[in-house]
């Protein structure tokens, strides 16, 4: 599925007023975060932008695909929906092993039968490069942990379905590697949105889409400052990961944790 770009056209806030921001341009292989409070709206505007919103949700917005209104086929037919979104929650109906859940959609999504093996194994590997708890083909879909089941849909959703466009709820909640899924993620080349109160994921972000009051407020293009002082999180975000997993593993923590802090 070839897709250039993706436009947000402007609605209006809960207030009534016209959003600040009318139109957001996001290209190929665009990395964006949705950033603001809880409550400011940040899930909705990813909702809008699932529903192909043409001015029929309650933001007002309309999303374009390539300077056009989506095609019905979008909405109607799962296999041509050019969106995947990965929520928080990660409850499955189907209690099938790991490897039955991949093949079932491989299935759906391969051209040719040859490549199913492949794209089960790219898949598998993708989502172990993201969780510390290797996924095992025969564990069933409803025994996995929370970070398990997170790394595993993203990677379903880039490698087997392989849509262009990737919305990402709140991911720094699963527990998963988040500089490296954006290292494998820009790789891709799609357009990935990320919803998130994670500095990490924002700075890493091309740019911000700033949220109040259920409203666009204005875009913050990730600067070269902020791409240095990207530098210094990430290293404070590694020493707090590093502690999390000797807590995990029933370790004492000491002040050498905290070497190279400053």
């Amino acid at each position: 599925m070839f897709i250039k770009n993706i436009t947000i056209l402007g609605g209006m806030s809960r207030s009534g007023n016209p959003e600040p921001v009318q139109r957001i341009d996001l290209n190929m292989g665009d990395v964006v975060s949705i950033v603001g409070p809880t409550g400011s709206g940040k899930t909705t505007l990813i909702n809008d932008i699932e529903l192909f919103a043409d001015r029929n949700t309650q933001t007002g917005r309309c999303i374009l695909i390539d300077g056009k209104r989506p095609p019905l086929e979008y909405r109607d037919n799962p296999a041509s929906n050019p969106i995947a979104l990965i929520t928080q929650h990660t409850t499955f109906l189907s209690d099938l092993p790991v490897e039955d859940f991949l093949s079932t959609h491989a299935r759906i999504r391969a051209k040719d039968s040859s490549q199913i093996e492949a794209m089960i194994a790219n898949t598998l590997s993708f989502a172990n490069q993201l969780t510390g708890e290797p996924i095992i083909l025969s564990s069933r879909m409803t025994e996995l942990s929370g970070g398990q089941t997170r790394a595993l849909l993203i990677a379903d959703a880039t490698v087997i379905c392989d849509t262009p466009i990737v919305l990402l709820d709140e991911v720094e909640n699963a527990g998963i590697h988040r500089t490296r899924a954006l290292e494998l993620l820009r790789q891709h080349r799609k357009i990935f949105i990320f919803v998130t109160h994670d500095p990490r994921i924002a700075l890493l972000s091309d740019f911000r889409i700033v949220m109040q009051g259920g409203s666009i407020v204005k875009i913050l293009h990730t600067n070269d400052e902020e791409r240095q002082f990207s530098i210094k999180v990430s290293k404070l975000d590694d020493m707090l990961s590093a502690m999390r997993d000797k807590i995990r593993f029933g370790e004492r923590l000491t002040t050498h944790e905290l070497e190279g802090l400053a």
